[in-house]
């Protein structure tokens, strides 16, 4: 008998009136928020403009969920397309099934059309959103909670998590909450992103290279785990291998990019560091200051100086217009007449 366990929800939807909230969406809407202000508050730290996140956002977003949808249809087809199946159910995303390979590669095409329409760098905004991509990972996980969904091999730990439906050949139980797994993991990532972000500068996109290589490493031991139906190569599973596949890329990135553009980028976003913000500061400390901001020179201590000691002072200083007048020559003086003859007849004499 089990002492405690994790109770799942008797429905994942709640209606209000005619309008069903599911809390799948729920959680995949709230993470997107989150990863977007928290991807804005680094990207204006970076030196970028508030708002540039959400704008590139509005492209990324959409062309995440249709390819996590689309990765999920293509890897798991036979929910879909075998015998008695519905292949309308393909497109019910709200029933659950996104593929986050598919949602990063095809959010990556939309991030990358957002950036190119501002100038902006793929590689310095995937530096700025990857923790919160994995915060948004976190929170969206418990939308499998909701749809009791991606479970692990049955266990009696306290935290185990119960299942109570049977449809879609579940069995109920007490089962490894591999979901709970995936959320705390992905919050860990997130904070080791951000502190080696800040302990080492990563650009170049490195931050968000790191953080997949961070989220696979995980995802690997927690896809072991999980008994839902998947296809096998070579005794493990597909995504244990995608997992594995993009790990070994994304530490091969770093270290080539580390080796070949190491550093963070010196500008994120034309215009952003012409006002006043992290580019503009940065600009004042290497001493770029506008010739408007400069102080003036203090010329009162030369004007009394010049004063009280007769010497010339700043403003004293003559130029080569204002030379000063040379001293008139001594003028001779006369000898009287008599002493000049006098001179003379003595002479003669």
């Amino acid at each position: 008998m089990e002492l405690a366990y994790i109770p799942s929800p008797s429905s994942g939807v709640l209606y209000l009136g005619p309008v069903p909230l599911r809390g799948y969406a729920f959680c995949i809407i709230i993470g997107v928020f989150v990863a977007v202000w928290l991807g804005n508050k680094r990207w204006i730290a970076r030196g970028g403009r508030a708002g540039t996140v959400a704008d590139i956002a509005v492209w990324a977003v959409p062309f995440g969920l249709v390819g996590g949808r689309l990765y999920h249809v293509v890897t798991d087809y036979q929910l879909y397309f075998s015998e008695g199946r519905d292949w309308v159910d393909a497109f019910k995303i709200w029933e659950g099934g996104l593929g986050i390979w598919g949602a990063i590669a095809l959010g990556a095409l939309g991030a990358w059309i957002g950036c190119r329409r501002r100038g902006i760098p793929l590689p310095a905004y995937a530096d700025a959103i990857a923790p919160g991509i994995a915060i948004a990972q976190a929170i969206g996980r418990w939308g499998n909670w909701f749809n009791q969904e991606l479970y692990g091999r049955a266990t009696d730990l306290p935290w185990a998590v119960e299942i109570t439906s049977s449809a879609d050949g579940r069995m109920p139980g007490t089962y490894h909450p591999t979901f709970l797994y995936e959320s705390l993991w992905c919050v860990g990532v997130a904070l080791l992103v951000i502190w080696a972000d800040r302990r080492f500068a990563l650009g170049h996109g490195r931050a968000f290279a790191l953080y997949v290589a961070g989220y696979c490493a995980g995802r690997f031991w927690i896809e072991y785990m999980r008994v839902d139906e998947a296809h096998h190569i070579l005794g493990l599973r597909l995504n244990n291998w995608t997992a594995l596949l993009v790990f070994l890329l994304a530490v091969l990135y770093i270290v080539l990019s580390a080796r070949k553009r190491p550093g963070r980028e010196a500008m994120v976003e034309p215009g952003a560091g012409d006002g006043e913000g992290p580019a503009a500061d940065a600009r004042k400390t290497d001493g770029d200051t506008p010739a408007e901001d400069a102080p003036a020179e203090d010329t009162t201590d030369d004007v009394k100086d010049a004063e009280t000691s007769g010497k010339p002072g700043k403003l004293d200083k003559p130029g080569k217009a204002d030379k000063p007048e040379a001293p008139a020559e001594p003028e001779e003086s006369a000898e009287p007449e008599e002493s000049k003859d006098g001179a003379g007849s003595a002479k003669k004499g």
